[in-house]
């Protein structure tokens, strides 16, 4: 994955919404630039021809004023040429010829008139309009022209939309500048958190305690439920390594022991005696060795990647076939008691199998020799799938049923790791349920309840 630098990202994100705004703005002055400079330009032709009409009346055609003259010649930044003609058509003052209009004009103007046109070869903008007075003793309406080249305004335009474009690339390019070095101290706090972090040993995996921003708070809050969760399943393994080389300690021994025996027997018939313990021995630590394995499995089981739609009576039955035909050293008669449709559930067929057979091998390994049956019950209500497991052996004494829970103990003494019931109570515990011991008044009886699938936890699996 590429990275991307926080101060490129806020940069973007900040300068992207203010460039469309600049150039919606840059728009916006180019429209009310154009429009206020034919407005202020308008005017300065009206206003110079209103003094050429005074002029020309006052002095018979002859001559225009000194200020005249210089509003003419400098007219909002460009010359200004005039033509003055008298109501017969004869020419009073001015350029000999005034640009035509590219439209038919009233003979009679009762407005003063605007229109582009052409000049020379140049475009240029002309007002017209007609006025009574008289002139060298001629009276009627004297029409004046007054023209001035368009580039003049142009220029105008360019020069504001030059400045405003200015000042606006200025004010971008600031706040740019203003968001480089303020993340940069905005970030000061994260670089100063991430120093602390990277001074960390492996085995520091203490919760954060640093003052940090706001906004920062919920990445520290859940880094912290990382580390403890990090640290409780190091203490997991550490506890589990720890079980492990103290539980199989003794089998170990027994197993070399009896192999020491096995080697140094007297004769084959004492070696064959002694292999037939060896073999028990090595049994035992084998099935204590995967008990500690699913021990551990349930504990840190995904359920989200191993999850299957299930049919809770279906794998029940197999788990009985399953466990009669690899438990031969037992009498008890198990019966399956279920509705008559199936009862779905959600979860990890592989780990269901080992919790049940785990409920089955604890009813036969520590119910007596007098125990003759296992009833296995369904049922369910409206949110759960209830599993019921009872015996007729010697069962749990109510002082008991915390001891049995508890992982390496036993409730009645016997051969067994004492693993048993808790991976039981941890695979139902992981799949959102509950498991209990209740009190009975002849053997043993273990309750079990799992959620039934839903719609929702159909599409999420």
């Amino acid at each position: 994955m590429t990275s991307q630098s926080l101060r490129a990202r806020l940069i973007v994100i900040i300068l992207t919404p203010l460039l469309a705004i600049s150039i919606v703005a840059a728009i916006w002055q180019f429209r009310n630039t154009t429009t206020r400079a034919a407005d202020i330009f308008d005017r300065g032709l009206l206003s110079a021809a209103l003094a050429i009409s005074r002029d020309v009346a006052i002095s018979d055609g002859d001559a225009l004023s000194p200020s005249t003259r210089r509003l003419v010649s400098d007219t909002s930044g460009g010359e200004v040429f005039y033509h003055v003609y008298a109501p017969d058509g004869v020419f009073v003052t001015g350029y000999a010829t005034p640009p035509p209009a590219p439209f038919p004009t009233p003979p009679e103007l009762t407005d003063p008139l605007y229109y582009n046109a052409l000049y020379k070869g140049r475009d240029v903008r002309v007002l017209r309009f007609q006025y009574a007075t008289t002139i060298d003793g001629v009276t009627g309406l004297f029409t004046i022209s007054v023209w001035q080249d368009l580039s003049v305004r142009t220029s105008f335009v360019q020069d504001v939309l030059i400045l405003a474009i200015g000042v606006i690339s200025l004010l971008l390019l600031s706040v740019a500048l203003i968001v480089w070095f303020g993340v940069g101290l905005g970030l000061r706090p994260l670089l100063d958190l991430q120093t602390a972090i990277a001074r960390r040993t492996p085995s520091d995996l203490e919760p954060i305690r640093r003052n940090v921003p706001i906004e920062t708070q919920g990445i520290v809050s859940t880094l912290n439920e990382l580390l403890d969760r990090v640290s409780r399943r190091i203490s997991s393994k550490d506890e589990f390594i720890s079980n492990a080389a103290h539980q199989l300690r003794n089998p170990i021994a027994g197993v070399l022991a009896l192999a020491e025996a096995v080697e140094s027997a007297p004769s084959p018939e004492a070696a064959k005696l002694r292999s037939t313990e060896l073999v028990a021995a090595a049994r035992d630590a084998t099935h204590l060795t995967n008990q500690l394995l699913s021990f551990e499995r349930a504990k840190g089981s995904d359920l989200s990647q191993n999850s299957v739609q299930l049919d809770l009576v279906d794998l029940l039955r197999k788990v009985i076939e399953r466990f009669e035909a690899t438990t031969e050293d037992h009498s008890a008669k198990i019966t399956l008691s279920h509705p008559p449709r199936p009862v779905l559930i959600i979860g990890d067929e592989v780990m269901l199998q080992e919790a049940f057979l785990n409920l089955l091998t604890n009813a036969v390994v520590h119910g007596g020799s007098q125990m003759s049956k296992i009833d296995v019950t369904i049922e369910q209500d409206a949110k759960n799938a209830i599993l019921t497991v009872e015996d007729n052996g010697i069962g749990i004494e109510s002082e008991m049923h915390t001891l049995a829970k508890g992982r390496f103990s036993q409730a009645n003494s016997g051969r067994g790791s004492g693993l048993g019931l808790p991976i039981a109570f941890k695979v139902i515990e992981n799949h959102g349920g509950q498991m209990s011991i209740e009190a009975c008044k002849t053997g043993a009886r273990l309750k079990g309840e799992l959620p039934l699938m839903t719609d929702a936890s159909q599409t999420a699996v």
